[in-house]
């Protein structure tokens, strides 16, 4: 190298004064890590109640910094002094502001933090002063109107800062005023609108205007105002928008929209709301006065119409929604690091309606281009540009975007450095090995600003480019074709203007890599195993690893439920299995050997064949009532020729798929369109193709579009045809509604021909809607019960579909006519009766159902009567549910579907005695090898209690669940009882002609011979089977006790 020309002393001492001071530098010789200030923690516009009794308003200020910032504040652009004892007081980075008032404090604020490095300013905070004056003290003048007009309240709110929300009283709080269709209050100017007056609108109104600010909420009432409503004008009116959205509306993306429409009409318009240039969004649609977009976007911006409407007409209105937006970054700087005499280029992109400005901040002050002869720094919009880099150069700098909806700030520190090379932190590394006959590349990169150029050497000789040796642009050493000549230690020399310096590494070289058994190619079928072989030879001192990629894609063999495995733990066979194989693991398959320094690797393809993939491109065209034409387009055959073609259909959103018949009816693989056959008119399809081959069905291709048949003439008659019932006079025709696949087409209905049997001469009735399911003809002339002829069938705009058979039906019934005769009741139990009559001879006005009984208790009105049907024609019937001892009135009537007939004469009956109270009691037994006697106490009746004819013992053992009856006219019975019964639920009660008394219940228990025991007798309900257990067990215990 030749001698560097000398530098003049001073300038040398004001180079390294500078050097020492810079970041970069202090960075460089190992001191603590600087950096500049970076914003945790922003400012935010705050809205402050001038009545609010808050002391204090904090505007926040936190950055993160090395060192610790320092920080400043600007109002409305010019910075604040803030001194000891003012109001205004910094607290950390926090700005204070105590007792603040809208004179003094209202207006804009931005905070500067500073460092060493530099000065970043925060975003802009606005301070604002919220307030809400009371309404007018003047009485409101009365409001009149005709009833069935429509009317406006005005609520002329006071002054307020910002909006206010309205609610309306009517008379006293808290009774507002309902939102509904009628009543509209405006969010806009708090007015209140009926659409149409009636009488229960009279009445006094106040309004209520509500203000929300950030630390408090405040409403005020207006004074009321009288609504007097005049006569009922009972004219019909059109409606007549009066509350109106504006023709253009101008809102942030993100932004709620809420536009308000509402009419007076009579009847009550009804709203409807629209969009002219484009569709509404289905979750928008709404009939409400207001039209609400909750978080607005561009797509929404465009013409809106609301359109009022009632049976006398139609008013509409439109206005425009315009979508703006804030600032926002598509393009930020960064932090950056740059070499001294470098070029630097930083640049930063922003989106918004209108379109942003861009302008540039260096330390928290304007940055323009330098007028300068080098002219160095160069400012465009959103790019700046560094001509020859200078340590002055370092500091914070900020990109700032702004339009008139808002400004946003990006901020970045830029280091210019000044650095001797130095190895510390990427030597070269000390040992090089290397493959004989491989290629090896030595990376030198020092640490250095400017950079450094570089030599090579090995040992003592300088190397240069030749053929096997190359040193790159980057300094990065290249040697090709290695040998074991080319051992040794090779240097790295470094230098710029700041200083010089090297690094040195061994090169070693070692045996080359190779395949010895490379994979072979395959064609498998879908779902087969394949193992493909790989074996390599290397240098022995080091480690061998086997790779394998498809298609360049690494295979991770370690995936749990992975389709891969290695086949064999040696470490020079890398054989791969493919376990279980899908078409996806077809293609390039590559084995690669590698150890430190170098690798060979060897290639094989692997065919998997299988089902076809799903077909592509389903159109349907040719369009008729029952058929269409389908095509497609081919999809993969998987490496084995198509056979054949499957289609399917659905009728959407949620109908299952099914194979549909075709024309031709099998469908060739090499076919691409086919005719579909059977289909319903009228009705919503889509389609799907599936492709077969000899190894299987394919995935279905996507569905078509959704298609609609053409309509065509019904072609099934309705069918379930019925009838009868109804009002005197009436013949009722019933039918079931046809489904939507029978309907073939729209303005469906049905068609009704009936007659009076015998008659020659029909007559039609049609009926609309294809949910119609009756059909009522009312004629005085007809009598009951009258048998008519029926036959119905369907239509649509295509006309008329095929006629049912016919069915006989008649006309509505009559009350039967004559009274039951020879009616006989007697009491059957404490609680039943029996009643008994001669039957109705049936006659022609109706077809007998059966019998009604109604019977009161003496003395009560007949109209208390209770009431029971008989399911039949039967002339005898029990009552239950009676009192006890009571006599009873009884009548009986015959009933059809037309409802009762006559009463009988009434007949008498009384209800027995209830049976006795008291259950059996000193229940006793005793056992014999093979029976049980048990013994109890007589139960003798009261006077109010019906006679003891007998006994009844329901008998449960242990061999035989299931329980058995036993009578007896005797205090005492004898039962067999098998040897193997173990124990045995005995419950013993009275029966009379009052019915069953109440039963005593008794746990009886073998021991092994014959025992006795006495036990009082308790009533008790029926226990639950575990109860059951644990009192048999307790009886054990106690007769194994008296044996003792």
């Amino acid at each position: 190298m030749g001698a560097r020309p000398a530098t003049k002393p001073h300038l040398l001492l004001l180079l390294a004064t500078a050097l020492v001071s810079s970041p970069a530098w202090s960075l460089a010789q190992g001191s603590p890590a600087t950096f500049g200030p970076v914003f945790e923690d922003q400012p935010l516009g705050l809205l402050f109640p001038e009545e609010s009794t808050e002391e204090q308003v904090t505007l926040a200020c936190r950055a993160r910094a090395s060192p610790p910032a320092t920080y400043r504040w600007k109002m409305n652009g010019t910075e604040m002094k803030l001194e000891p004892g003012s109001r205004h007081q910094l607290v950390g980075g926090n700005l204070v502001i105590t007792n603040p008032t809208k004179a003094q404090d209202a207006g804009v604020y931005q905070c500067l933090a500073s460092n060493a490095v530099g000065t970043v300013i925060s975003r802009e905070a606005v301070l604002r002063f919220g307030f809400l004056q009371e309404f007018s003290k003047e009485e409101r003048d009365p409001v009149k109107a005709h009833e069935g007009w429509g009317v406006m309240l005005p609520c002329n709110p006071p002054a307020h800062y910002p909006g206010l929300s309205y609610r309306w009283l009517l008379n006293e709080f808290p009774n507002f005023i309902p939102t509904d269709g009628r009543h509209f209050v405006s969010q806009t100017t708090g007015n209140l609108y009926i659409a149409r007056t009636n009488a229960s609108d009279l009445g006094n109104y106040s309004c209520l205007a509500t203000s929300h600010m950030d630390f408090s909420t405040k409403s005020v009432f207006s004074k009321f105002a009288q609504l007097n409503l005049a006569a009922e004008d009972p004219r019909l009116f059109a409606p007549s928008i009066k509350a109106r959205f504006p023709t253009e509306t101008y809102a942030l993306v993100g932004q709620q929209v809420t536009l308000e429409c509402f009419a007076f009409g009579n009847p009550v318009p009804r709203i409807k709301w629209r969009k002219v240039d484009g569709s509404l969004s289905p979750q928008w649609a709404t009939a409400e006065p207001t039209l609400q977009i909750p978080s607005v976007s561009f797509e929404d911006e465009g013409a809106y119409e609301c359109e009022a409407e009632n049976s006398r007409g139609r008013d509409t209105v439109q206005g425009r929604v315009i979508v703006q937006a804030q600032p926002e970054w598509l393009k930020v700087i960064s932090d950056t690091e740059a070499d001294i005499g470098a070029n630097l280029r930083w640049g930063c992109a922003a989106a918004g309606k209108p379109r942003p400005t861009v302008r540039w901040l260096r330390n928290g002050e304007p940055l323009a281009s330098q007028g300068s002869a080098q002219n160095r720094v160069e400012v465009s919009a959103g790019d700046l540009r560094f001509s020859k880099l200078s340590l002055e150069d370092s500091g914070m700098y900020q990109c700032v975007a702004e339009n008139k909806h808002g400004t946003i700030y990006a901020s970045a520190e830029l280091a210019v450095q000044a650095l001797a090379p130095d190895f510390r932190q990427n030597p070269v590394r000390r040992l090089i090995p290397a493959a004989r006959g491989g290629e090896i590349s030595i990376a030198c990169q020092p640490r250095a600003a400017p950079k450094a150029t570089v030599l090579w050497s090995k040992g003592t000789e300088i190397l240069g480019n030749s053929s096997r040796v190359t040193v790159t642009l980057d300094g990065t050493l290249v040697i090709r074709n290695i040998s074991r000549s080319d051992e040794g230690r090779y240097t790295c020399f470094a230098e710029n203007f700041m200083g010089k310096a090297n690094s040195t590494g061994v090169l070693s070289v070692r045996d080359a890599t190779k395949i010895t058994l490379a994979p072979s190619s395959a064609d498998i079928n879908l779902g087969n195993n394949l193992t493909l072989q790989c074996h390599a030879s290397h240098d022995p001192t080091m480690d061998l690893t086997f790779t394998w990629t498809l298609d360049d894609f690494p295979i991770d063999l370690d995936k749990p439920g992975g389709h891969y495995r290695r086949a064999s733990a040696k470490e020079t066979v890398g054989d791969l299995t493919i376990l279980n194989a899908q078409l996806r693991h077809g293609g390039t398959y590559t084995c690669m050997a590698q150890t430190v320094v170098d690798s060979a690797s060897k290639e094989a393809t692997v065919l998997v064949r299988g089902p076809p993939g799903p077909p592509g491109g389903v159109v349907v065209r040719d369009i008729g009532d029952t058929t269409v034409q389908l095509s497609w387009s081919r999809g993969f055959d998987n490496h084995s020729p198509i056979a054949k073609y499957t289609l399917q259909v659905r009728t959407p959103p949620a109908g299952k798929w099914r194979q549909v018949r075709t024309n031709p009816a099998n469908i060739e693989g090499n076919a691409e369109t086919a005719q579909v056959l059977g289909l319903t008119p009228w009705m919503d399809y889509e389609f799907r193709v599936l492709a077969s081959n000899i190894l299987g069905t394919g995935e279905p291709s996507g569905p078509s579009s959704r298609i609609r048949t053409k309509e065509a003439v019904p072609s099934v008659a309705p069918s379930g045809l019925s009838g009868g019932g109804g009002a005197p006079g009436e013949l009722v025709v019933s039918w079931t509604p046809m489904s939507r696949e029978y309907q073939n087409g729209d303005g469906f209905g049905y068609l009704l021909s009936f007659r009076r049997q015998g008659s020659s001469s029909w007559q039609t009735a049609r009926v609309p809607g294809a949910d119609a399911q009756y059909f009522i003809y009312s004629n005085e002339s007809i009598r009951p019960y009258t048998p008519f002829e029926v036959k119905i069938r369907s239509y649509n705009r295509r006309g008329d579909g095929p006629e049912s058979l016919t069915a006989i039906v008649h006309s509505a019934e009559e009350e039967p006519r004559v009274a039951p005769t020879k009616v006989w009741a007697k009491g059957f139990s404490s609680s039943e009766m029996n009643v008994t009559w001669e039957p109705v001879q049936q006659d022609m006005s109706g077809i007998l159902l059966g019998y009604e009984i109604r019977y009161w208790k003496a003395g009560d009105k007949e109209a208390a009567a209770d009431r029971v049907r008989t399911a039949g024609l039967e002339t005898i019937a029990r009552v239950t549910g009676l009192y006890p001892n009571t006599k009873y009135h009884v009548t009986v009537r015959a009933y059809n579907r037309a409802g009762t007939g006559p009463a009988s004469p009434s007949t008498n009956a009384t209800t027995m005695k209830p049976p006795p109270r008291r259950s059996p009691g000193n229940i006793s037994w005793t056992f014999s090898s093979s029976s049980l006697i048990i013994k109890w106490d007589p139960v003798v009746a009261l006077r109010n209690e019906s006679a003891v004819t007998g006994y009844k013992m329901l008998y449960q053992s242990d061999v035989h669940p299931t329980p058995i009856l036993h009578l007896s006219s005797k205090n005492w019975i004898e039962i067999p009882m098998p040897e193997d019964t173990g124990r045995a639920l005995v419950r013993i009660r009275t029966t009379g002609p009052g019915g069953d008394g109440t039963p005593a219940e008794v746990h009886i228990v073998r021991n092994g011979g014959t025992g006795m025991m006495v036990e009082n007798a308790a009533v008790c309900p029926a226990p639950h089977a575990g109860a059951i257990l644990s009192r048999s067990v307790a009886m054990l215990v106690l007769i194994g006790y008296l044996e003792l």
